[in-house]
């Protein structure tokens, strides 16, 4: 599948991923810095990272696996308008617990930028939203409304007032709602964990997502609100980092990694890039 080069978009190669398919765009190799970049970092090599590499970034950008999702907070700060930050996603992103810099306290260093905000997470069905690990989640925030987490309703699980959870089929008519609800600009941001096993292969739990389902809910931003930006990550790669640390902590919080021979892989995630960036960018219809 080839689809037109867009001139506000950039494919950022952070790590080995071979599941991105002919899509006629920008090609930035960072993978030198992106072993230092994966999962955790720090202060440094994020800066390192803007100073060297942000003369690249676009409106909209395809990147790596959901190990980089953090650079989405880097992303952001191109923009110089308020905007609301909707995310799709298996994980909240929302950790309170040091390090600083991580794929899964994202949503944190993107609350501190001035422009956003608010920042809504959907399809959320990790174990991140039940107790007691919500306790370590950035739940003032929720509190305030800055964050919206909308996680799926887990069988004899209750939640509190500031999470709302979401079912199959009605999660379609309060993403509606919410979409109407939107008065300032949208930036999208989408894991393909966020999606069911079958449609995408991450290196992280997967969610309850069809590809349909994400589509759909695109569209519905793109036609309530308007869209100025955008990401897509989550393909998965072998995990190649940067330090000692980062592989002993990186080995110690992902799931066990799929077994499924590489071209099979390779094949699922291509469907799943192919379906959902030219959406995302507005590119077409689905």
């Amino acid at each position: 599948m080839v689809i037109d080069h867009q001139q506000n978009a950039v494919w950022f190669v952070l790590d080995n991923s071979e599941s991105i398919p002919s899509i006629l765009l920008d090609r930035i190799d960072a993978r030198q810095i992106g072993r230092s970049l994966r999962f955790i970092t720090t202060r440094r090599i994020v800066s390192k990272f803007e100073s060297e590499f942000g003369k690249y970034f676009r409106s909209f950008t395809l990147s790596s696996s959901g190990d980089f999702h953090h650079l989405t907070a880097i992303f952001l700060r191109q923009i110089r308008e308020p905007f609301v930050v909707v995310s799709f996603d298996n994980h909240p992103d929302w950790d309170i617990r040091p390090p600083h810099w991580s794929c899964g306290a994202w949503v944190n260093r993107a609350l501190e930028n001035s422009m956003v905000r608010q920042v809504a997470v959907w399809g959320c069905g990790s174990f991140e939203c039940r107790l007691p690990w919500r306790l370590l989640g950035n739940r003032s925030a929720c509190k305030s409304g800055r964050l919206i987490v909308r996680p799926w309703q887990e069988p004899k699980t209750d939640y509190p007032e500031w999470l709302q959870p979401i079912s199959s089929p009605g999660w379609r008519d309060s993403f509606q709602q919410f979409a109407t609800s939107i008065s300032l600009p949208v930036y999208i941001t989408v894991d393909l964990d966020c999606l069911v096993s079958t449609d995408a292969v991450t290196n992280w739990e997967s969610g309850l997502f069809a590809i349909e389902d994400v589509l759909w809910a695109i569209q519905c931003l793109r036609k309530h609100c308007a869209v100025i930006g955008g990401d897509l990550c989550g393909a998965f790669s072998s995990q190649e980092y940067g330090s000692r640390f980062q592989k002993l902590a990186g080995r110690f919080d992902h799931p066990p990694q799929p077994e499924l021979p590489a071209g099979q892989i390779r094949k699922i995630n291509e469907r799943a890039i192919g379906q959902i960036w030219p959406v995302l960018v507005g590119a077409k219809e689905s």
